[in-house]
């Protein structure tokens, strides 16, 4: 393994810290701004991998990056990160231009952008990216965008993805998997599409798109199981603020509620429920370490403080209207139950194989190789909890979510873990080992909490 970074049980886990901005929302105040027709501002934007790889699209296809500056003391609690405040000059609805797009390892831009650019009146564009981006299909947003009127080619339904400019008309679309990223494509296709779009989703799916678009002044609406959206002339996205990561917060989470003694507060955390889908399941679990202290909303999407501690937990099923809320923090589900009493099940997740990893097939060579009891399914995973983690060699696979559970899982462990390619945490995480360090030699905190 190259760049292996050593992990050890340090004790527990004490102090305070702002998690970097939200990613999902990040790419999605990018987008949107590149599609309004005066200035936006973006405050609190991601500064990692990914998300860079949204702001150079957005310029390729015309949009303009005004100024950019340091804005910590927006977010309150510093991220460690320096969130900049971006002003972006958008091109219009129908105003992007051709371009051929490096979207690097970001998933999100790979399968939003194209609902936008498939129905610009003129154009072509080529979306391609690295190693990993060119395993992961594109077929589950060509097929909405083909019944719509799009003109797509890719090579197997893998990338580069290349796509000519075409009239697109509203249908309806149920997804076949539930899929916020696959929805968000359709939505943003059928603001310049001729009638109404609507998406039925299986299971409920993170509303972020709907929320933006809202603001911004889109016509989107939900009836029961279904978004409808009418086309648009315009957007004017104004004013974006970016609330910190729930998904990046879930690492602390999920090491705070194993490691005895620990007691962590996360500052400034966007807690949407369609995105924490993580706190339902632990507190299933048994977790009752773990508080929200509610802080209002910033741009429609509510935020707060979380405070977790360690708990005693046992294992629980999950699966059903749990995976979509939780996708991105099924990994740490199964590390936690490792430390847990009892059976975990996993089930219901076969999305998991099509992420920057197979997540199951790896989170499963990874906690065995810790000496965790973990036999993957088809579609999740079995755990059988065993109260804790021997430790031992893992690699991330280039997978910034699997190197990040390595960390939590060397610090909650016996012997500690040693992380092969450790780097790819940047993709979304850039400052988290300094972040986690910070904890594992913080000072208690105050309480009570206000």
């Amino acid at each position: 393994m190259s760049d292996r970074t050593n992990f050890r049980p340090l004790g527990a886990l004490r102090g305070a810290l702002r998690p970097p901005a939200d990613k999902s929302i990040s790419h999605r105040a990018a987008m949107i701004a590149a599609m309004g027709e005066e200035e936006a501002e973006v405050v609190g934007y991601l500064d990692a991998a990914d998300t860079r790889s949204t702001l150079d699209a957005v310029q390729a296809v015309g949009a303009r990056l005004l100024h950019e500056e340091k804005a910590t003391d927006v977010v309150g609690e510093g991220d460690g990160l320096g969130a900049p405040t971006l002003r972006i000059a958008g091109v219009g609805l129908r105003g992007a231009r051709s371009a051929s797009i490096d979207v690097g390892n970001a998933g999100t831009l790979l399968r939003l952008l194209p609902g936008w650019l498939a129905g610009q009146p003129t154009g072509a564009w080529e979306l391609d990216g690295d190693e990993s981006i060119r395993k992961r299909p594109v077929d589950r947003i060509a097929d909405p965008l083909r019944q719509m009127g799009a003109v797509l080619d890719a090579n197997d339904d893998l990338p580069p993805l290349r796509i000519e400019a075409a009239p697109l008309r509203g249908i309806t679309y149920e997804l076949p998997v539930a899929s916020a990223q696959v929805k968000s494509c359709v939505l943003l296709a059928g603001l310049v599409a001729e009638g109404e779009t609507r998406v039925v989703e299986p299971l409920p799916t993170r509303d972020h798109s709907e929320r933006m678009l809202a603001a911004a002044g889109a016509q989107v609406s939900r009836a029961g199981d279904t978004v409808v959206i009418a086309p648009a002339e315009r957007l004017e996205p104004g004013r974006i603020v970016v609330p910190a990561d729930f998904s990046s917060a879930a690492f602390f989470i999920a090491a705070a509620t194993i490691v005895p003694g620990s007691d962590v507060l996360l500052h400034h955390v966007g807690v949407n429920p369609t995105r924490t889908g993580l706190l339902a399941i632990l507190e299933r679990m048994g977790a009752e370490g773990i508080e929200v202290i509610p802080g209002g909303e910033e741009g429609g999407e509510p935020i707060g403080d979380i405070r977790v501690g360690h708990s005693e937990l046992r294992g629980c099923e999950v699966g059903g209207t749990d995976v979509p809320l939780a996708i991105d923090e099924l990994p740490l589900v199964a590390l936690v139950a490792c430390f847990a009493e009892g059976t975990t099940t996993i089930r219901d997740a076969a999305e998991l194989r099509r992420k920057e990893s197979d997540r199951i097939a790896v989170v499963t060579d990874a906690l065995r190789a810790l000496g965790g009891r973990v036999e993957a399914t088809e579609d999740g995973m079995v755990i059988e909890g065993t109260g804790g983690l021997r430790g031992g060699q893992i690699d991330s696979h280039g997978d910034h979510r699997i190197a990040m559970l390595g960390a939590v899982a060397g610090v909650a462990s016996t012997d500690g873990v040693e992380v092969g390619n450790m780097a790819a945490a940047g993709v979304s995480y850039p400052g988290f080992q300094g972040d986690l360090n910070s904890l594992l030699h913080g000072p208690p905190l105050r309480d009570p909490v206000h």
